[in-house]
């Protein structure tokens, strides 16, 4: 006769997935948190867009506050290029601080490098980042699809570009419609070269169609049907911008993280703040 040992921890974690997944997990807890120390949190996406540059200084707040996070004022802002030309964010706005461009002028010079100084409550934060070039947007088509499934009749956008030739552009792809951003967890759209991740040999290449198709975003009507993601009279605008690949690992995770839709996944999905730390 055999003798089979079993670990107790795997069997205790075999029955409590059978329970979750027969009985579910339904109860609604509250649980009491320690009160964390607050983070100075820094949201400064730069671009060369002929419009004014905002830089958000915030600090962190409980994990069941729902409310947007509180501004920060009083802080130092500060970008400079690598041939010392300072720019100067002035606090607009409860932490809020922006850079106003003057007679049509753009900020920075593709190519350079741009540190970030943020000085706040006796701490300098400080980031380096660089101003990359882009491929252009060459058109935006339309084609009228049928009734496929759960999927109405209408049409879907499609946008047209090409990678920059060099291995490793990664990208972040924006899109409005009707005039609103298109920025909800699961409406991230990125690149790496032509192509989703590395080693795809999409090196210079037009974007691929799934990256191509992203930019069509799907709603429910007031029944609960999917709405056709463009209509007669819509109108779409799609921003291509180049990204570092931190900028990039941050904004998959995100897409990943905060975008699930597999409740029991999500038990052993991993802390987004670890993500970021390492």
């Amino acid at each position: 006769m055999s003798i089979k040992k079993y670990n107790f921890q795997t069997i205790l974690l075999a029955l409590l997935l059978v329970q979750i997944a027969f009985t579910g997990c339904e109860d609604e807890i509250s649980p009491t948190l320690e009160e964390a120390q607050q983070i100075v949190v820094i949201d400064a996406w730069i671009n060369n867009k002929p419009e004014p540059q905002v830089i958000k200084v915030m600090g962190t707040q409980p994990y069941f506050d729902n409310t947007l996070p509180t501004g920060l004022s009083g802080a130092i802002v500060q970008v400079a290029d690598e041939n010392l030309e300072v720019y100067d964010f002035i606090e607009t706005a409860p932490g809020e601080y922006t850079w106003t461009p003057q007679n049509g002028e753009t900020f920075g010079t593709i190519g350079l490098q741009y540190g970030l100084n943020v000085e706040y409550n006796g701490v300098t934060y400080n980031s380096i980042s660089k101003l990359n070039n882009v491929p252009p947007v060459d058109s935006i088509s339309f084609t009228f699809e049928e009734e496929d499934g759960p999927f109405p009749e209408g049409y879907f956008a499609e946008f047209w570009s090409r990678d920059l030739v060099g291995e490793g552009e990664t990208y972040w792809i924006k899109t409005w419609k009707n005039g609103v951003y298109q920025g909800k967890p699961g409406e991230i759209n990125t690149a790496f070269d032509a192509g989703f991740s590395a080693g795809g040999s999409n090196d210079g290449l037009i974007f691929i169609t799934p990256i191509r198709f992203c930019v069509n975003s799907f709603e429910d009507d007031e029944n609960g049907d999917i709405q056709a993601p463009y209509l007669p009279g819509d109108y779409i605008y799609v921003d291509l911008h180049d990204i570092t690949y931190e900028a990039f690992f941050f904004l998959n995770e995100g897409h990943f993280l905060i975008d699930r839709s597999d409740e029991l996944a999500d038990l052993f999905a991993t802390p987004f703040l670890t993500v970021l730390l390492f």
